[in-house]
């Protein structure tokens, strides 16, 4: 594991906090008139920072823990759409997804870092991305942290161009 992936996934908590934070509270519901070009899952600033929070937990928590314990595990993805709807996202309170994000993420470091530099070659069948490693598995959800900050500024862009 290198130390700069690492760092990135211990920063992430505190750069999703200022992204979030740079919406107007009024509009962290907002949507735009069409998602086309969003660079992330289509959801409102509140539906990205909960989207987030979920697939720590239940999509790279598990998958970590399963790919360590089982042999070859299948991953399933996780139905971020199904789950915002089922967990009424928008009405969410961001200062408890915020925080149950940081915990989250710190268990997820935790984890990280007691891992075994043999295990992270340890492999899995991610649906969707196929055969892959422990490490890739961390690769991607860095990937997936920059997605979703990259999908914060797509939305103030759009934002911004609304108020024009």
């Amino acid at each position: 594991m290198n130390d700069v992936t690492l760092a990135t996934l211990a920063d992430f908590p505190a750069a999703l906090e200022r992204h979030y934070a740079a919406f107007p509270r009024a509009r962290v519901h907002w949507a735009p008139a069409s998602w086309d070009g969003v660079p992330s899952e289509p959801f409102t600033a509140i539906e990205q920072i909960c989207h987030v929070r979920d697939i720590e937990i239940e999509g790279y928590q598990v998958r970590f823990e399963r790919t360590l314990r089982e042999a070859a595990p299948f991953l399933p993805s996780v139905d971020s759409e199904r789950l915002a709807r089922e967990r009424d996202y928008a009405r969410a309170d961001a200062g408890r997804v915020l925080a149950q994000f940081r915990d989250a993420r710190a268990r997820t470091l935790e984890l990280l870092r007691g891992v075994a530099p043999a295990d992270f070659a340890r492999p899995a069948d991610f649906e969707g991305y196929g055969s892959v490693t422990l490490l890739g598995l961390v690769h991607f959800l860095c990937s997936h942290d920059q997605q979703h900050l990259a999908g914060l500024q797509w939305l103030l862009g759009k934002l911004t161009m609304e108020r024009a």
